[in-house]
C-alpha cells in the first residue's frame, strides 16, 4: 500500500457525474483538523500491510505539543480523517509521457483492501470519512503546516526475518 498522507485543518470531497456536476447520490463529507490520506493498493496488500500502516497512521506524532513539538498522535488531538482511493499513486512514468498503472490493484481486490483499511483506523478510535471508490472526486483542503508524508509499505514496512 502507498499512501499520501497530508495534515490539514479542514478538508472535503464531492463526486461529479460525467456531465461535471454534483452526484446526487453522494453526500458530500467534510472534516476539521486532522488527515485526508491518498490510498493506493497493489495486488499484494493484504492484512499485513493493512495492520501495519493503520498502526503507523495512528501513532504517527505530527501534531504540535503544548511547546510547538510535532509530538502528537492523531489520536492525541482527537482528529478526523477523509480517506481517498487513489489508483494514481502507483504511476509508472519512466517511459514515455503517458503513465501505467499496472502496478495498481485490480479494482476488486483494491477497494476491498481500502474499506479494511477505513475499518483499522476506525477501530482505532478516529472518526473516518471516505470519498466514493472508482469515483471522479473533487477534493478540497487546507494543508496544515504543510505537513505531507509519503509512506509505502514496500519501502517502509519491516520484512519478516
Amino acid at each position: 500500500m502507498r499512501i499520501v498522507l497530508q495534515r490539514v485543518s479542514q478538508a472535503s470531497v464531492d463526486v461529479v457525474n460525467e456531465l461535471g456536476t454534483p452526484d446526487v447520490t453522494f453526500e458530500p463529507q467534510q472534516i476539521g483538523h486532522g488527515y485526508v490520506i491518498l490510498v493506493g493498493v497493489s495486488d499484494s496488500d493484504g492484512e499485513r500491510e493493512i495492520a501495519w500502516l493503520a498502526h503507523k497512521v495512528l501513532c504517527l506524532r505530527v501534531f504540535e505539543d503544548e511547546h510547538g513539538r510535532m509530538n502528537r498522535s492523531i489520536q492525541d488531538v482527537g482528529g478526523e480523517i477523509l480517506s481517498i482511493s487513489q489508483f494514481t499513486l502507483y504511476a509508472d512514468v519512466r517511459r514515455g509521457n503517458r503513465p501505467s498503472f499496472v502496478g495498481a490493484g485490480e479494482p476488486e481486490h483494491a477497494n476491498l483492501m481500502w474499506i479494511e483499511f477505513n475499518e483499522a483506523l476506525r477501530s482505532g478510535g478516529v472518526k473516518v470519512r471516505e470519498g466514493r471508490f472508482g469515483a471522479h472526486m473533487r477534493v478540497g483542503l487546507v494543508n496544515d503546516g504543510p505537513v505531507t508524508i509519503v509512506i509505502d509499505t514496500e519501502r517502509d514496512m519491516p520484512r519478516r526475518a
